[in-house]
């Protein structure tokens, strides 16, 4: 019995490779004539998944702390709009600045309120969300900000090196850095623990409200990194980018096997959950399917790694 139990769970923690080998499989096979292989669509896929996959690997602590973030969607268009008022004012790098320093504003107010003052996380980014979408709309007097500076829309969206596009080594990257520090760091061991049990890591010594503090710092600060992307790649700072962006990114964390619950998670398992976010939406256009189909299938999808993630827990 404890045997099959075994199995079980472990099957369970690869059910995101599975399932992406075999919708990508799928989707070979039935839209081959629809150019679903052809190298444009693939890097056009991975283009649309990287602003997803880099905030769903911050994403990935705060879920492992037993925390929620429901504003990046909300921050990554407030830093769109900072960072291209900023470019056209002052400058590349004052531009860099005021997109990062919106994340890390935000983010600070998100930490202290639910670390130090004691409100759940998902109260204080819930209204949060609501404020930096009002924010970025007011200080954009709701119009589209255009970025027209060369450099920086190379290094954030638009440009390449050889025939790989920015945004894909900016994953990698982002990638490579968040799974080691979630892996192989004490900061990654103290964030596991507190998802796992707060009381028992208070008692083991860890302070799991700077714990908790810097998570959603991490989280806040990579939506700002996903707004100057957004503002690359479309060429224009919107408050409206990243709209509902924090639905997708809770899937694909989930989808990749990390937990609501907290204590449990991978990164390169949230970077897998976006991207099969990404085939699936790509593959039902190639099929024809209009916006609202797409909307219930994205549903079904959420309401799927939600049961996954409850189902992992017990």
């Amino acid at each position: 019995m404890v045997r099959g139990t075994s199995i079980v769970s472990d099957w369970r923690q690869y059910v995101v490779y599975i399932g992406f080998t075999l919708i990508f499989v799928i989707f070979a096979i039935t839209l081959s004539d629809r150019g679903f292989l052809s190298a444009n669509n693939l890097l056009n896929i991975a283009r649309q998944t990287a602003i997803i996959a880099i905030m769903a690997m911050a994403m990935t602590f705060v879920l492992c702390a037993g925390e929620i973030d429901l504003s990046v969607g909300a921050i990554a268009g407030l830093a769109s709009v900072t960072s291209a008022l900023a470019l056209s004012r002052y400058g590349l790098v004052p531009a860099i600045a005021a997109g990062l320093c919106t994340g890390l504003l935000v983010g600070a107010v998100n930490g202290s309120l639910t670390a130090w003052i004691g409100i759940p996380s998902f109260l204080v980014t819930l209204g949060m969300m609501g404020f930096a979408r009002g924010l970025g709309m007011w200080m954009s007097g709701t119009s589209p900000v255009p970025v027209i500076d060369e450099t920086f829309i190379a290094i954030f969206g638009s440009g390449n090196i050889g025939p790989v596009p920015i945004l894909v080594l900016w994953v990698v990257i982002l990638g490579a850095l968040a799974h080691t520090a979630l892996r192989k760091t004490p900061f990654g061991r103290k964030i596991l623990a507190t998802g796992g049990g707060e009381t028992a890591a208070r008692y083991s010594g860890i302070k799991t409200k700077t714990v908790k503090f810097q998570a959603l710092l991490m989280t806040a600060t990579a939506a700002s990194i996903a707004g100057m992307l957004y503002a690359g790649r479309l060429h224009s700072g919107r408050f409206q980018l990243g709209e509902g962006d924090e639905l997708s990114v809770i899937a694909a964390v989930v989808l990749g096997g990390t937990s609501l619950f907290g204590g449990a998670g991978t990164v390169i398992g949230s970077i897998v959950g976006a991207l099969l976010i990404g085939v699936i939406n790509n593959g039902l256009i190639l099929l024809g399917l209009d916006f609202s189909q797409q909307l219930m299938a994205r549903g079904v999808l959420i309401v799927l790694a939600v049961a996954l993630g409850r189902s992992q827990r017990a």
